[in-house]
C-alpha cells in the first residue's frame, strides 16, 4: 500500500481502514494516504497530491547523473529502518512489525529524494495520469522518467548478455516494473545458457565414452601382443 501525501480542500473525517485508520484531513495540512484514496480525493477535487520529492526535475536529474556514472551499478533504493529487538508475545502487535517495500513511506512529502522507490514507474505514470496539474513541471518530468528508464533498461539488458555459468547480475535498486519488463528477456538468456550447458555436457559425455572405447580397444591389442609373445 503505497502511501503519498495530499493537500486537502475539505474537512473529511477519518476513515477504518484494513491498513488501519486514516488521519482526518484538515485543509491545508499536508497529510498522508494511501495511493488509492488520493486518487480519488484527487477525482473528487478533494484534494491536490504532493509529488514526492525523487519526481522532482532536479532530483531525477540528479539520480539519472548517477545511473549514467555508474555503468555496473544502480541508483540505491530507499534505506530501509534498523531491525527491531521485540519480545516474542508481540509478534502480532502491528506496532512490532518490520516494514519493508511498498510499505515503506517511500513516495510521501519527506522522502528521500535521491531513491527511487520499488514501485517508481507505476507510481510516477498514475500521478502524471491523473495529477499532472500538481507538478510544476510535468513535460520536463516526463522527459526525465523516459531517459532514466531507458538508460536502467540498457544497463540490466548489457548485465545479463554477460552471464555465464558463474556470473550473475546485480539488482539492488531495480524496480518492480522493470524487473517484469525484462523477465521474457532474462528468461530466454537464461534458457539458452542452460541448453548450451546441457550441449557441452552431452559432448564431454560422447567424448569420455569415445575415450574408454579407444583405450579399451588398445588394452585388447596388448593383450594379443602379450600373446603371441
Amino acid at each position: 500500500m503505497e502511501m503519498v501525501t495530499v493537500i486537502p480542500r475539505q474537512r473529511l473525517e477519518s476513515l477504518e481502514l484494513l491498513g488501519g485508520p486514516t488521519k482526518a484531513l484538515t485543509p491545508p495540512f499536508p497529510t498522508p494516504l494511501p495511493l488509492w484514496l488520493a486518487l480519488l480525493l484527487k477525482r473528487q477535487r478533494r484534494a491536490n497530491i504532493l509529488p514526492p520529492p525523487w519526481l522532482n526535475p532536479e532530483a531525477l536529474s540528479a539520480i539519472l547523473d548517477i545511473e549514467v556514472d555508474h555503468e555496473d551499478t544502480f541508483s540505491p533504493p530507499p534505506t530501509l529502518p534498523p531491525p527491531k529487538t521485540l519480545p516474542s508475545d508481540l509478534y502480532l502487535d502491528q506496532t512490532a512489525l518490520e516494514m519493508s517495500s511498498p510499505f515503506l513511506p517511500s513516495s510521501t512529502s519527506n522522502a528521500a529524494p535521491d531513491a527511487l522507490p520499488y514501485h517508481w514507474l507505476e507510481l510516477s505514470h498514475m500521478l502524471l495520469s491523473h495529477a499532472s496539474d500538481d507538478f510544476e513541471e510535468p513535460d520536463t518530468v516526463r522527459r526525465l522518467l523516459r531517459d532514466l528508464k531507458e538508460v536502467r533498461m540498457a544497463k540490466l539488458r548489457k548485465g545479463v548478455k554477460v552471464l555465464d555459468a558463474g556470473a550473475g547480475v546485480q539488482m539492488n535498486g531495480v524496480g518492480a516494473l522493470e524487473i517484469a519488463e525484462s523477465r521474457s528477456f532474462i528468461s530466454g538468456v537464461v534458457d539458452g545458457l542452460r541448453k548450451i550447458g546441457a550441449s557441452r555436457e552431452q559432448t564431454r559425455k560422447e567424448r569420455d565414452a569415445e575415450d574408454a572405447e579407444n583405450g579399451y580397444a588398445a588394452s585388447s591389442i596388448d593383450d594379443q601382443d602379450d600373446d603371441m609373445l
